[in-house]
């Protein structure tokens, strides 16, 4: 599975409460988190790792973060030999963090066999916010924060996607994608 989204959105901590969950259902869980690399030094924080301690020390979890080192796309040059790697280590699923979301960051797509674009509720002018690539290449719209004071705007952005979803040329002829 492939998640993007903009900062903020809930990625990592998305990542682990539904890593945490497989991993009790006994699955192999693999985590490829990718972090934007400084144009100054080229350094990364790799700060996703740190974000997901419970899974991190789970015996049946792999997180491996990594920069992007000037890649463009949202992941690494070797994003999906490292995909194909975890695979062939035993890992039953392999859920791969995106940078973050832009009009470009969706190379994912073509390496997971499902694409989810992770949005929060009231964050400005949502569809205008989200370039027309990324959405299209989304199989899933998950709006998450969808609790408290934030259930009405959730409900509202979820409206607003399923109907500039219909818009957009279908990608499968036997998948919708979901909001």
């Amino acid at each position: 599975l492939g998640l993007s989204g903009p900062p903020g959105a809930g990625k990592s901590t998305f990542i682990e409460c539904f890593g945490k969950m497989l991993t009790e259902r006994r699955y192999k869980v693999s985590v490829l988190a990718v972090d934007p690399s400084s144009s100054t030094s080229g350094g990364s924080l790799l700060g996703d790792k740190t974000r997901m301690t419970e899974l991190s020390r789970d015996m049946n979890a792999y997180i491996r973060p990594s920069p992007t080192s000037g890649t463009l796309g949202g992941v690494t040059r070797t994003t999906n030999e490292a995909i194909l790697l975890c695979e062939g280590g035993g890992y039953n699923v392999v859920l791969v963090e995106t940078v973050g979301v832009g009009q470009s960051e969706f190379a994912v797509a073509d390496m997971v066999d499902m694409f989810i674009l992770l949005l929060p509720p009231a964050g400005g002018d949502e569809l205008q916010g989200i370039k027309r690539g990324i959405i299209e290449m989304a199989d899933v719209v998950a709006i998450n924060k969808a609790d408290g004071d934030l259930i009405v705007p959730a409900r509202r952005i979820q409206a607003e996607y399923i109907s500039a979803m219909k818009l957009l040329r279908k990608r499968s002829k036997v998948w919708r994608p979901k909001v």
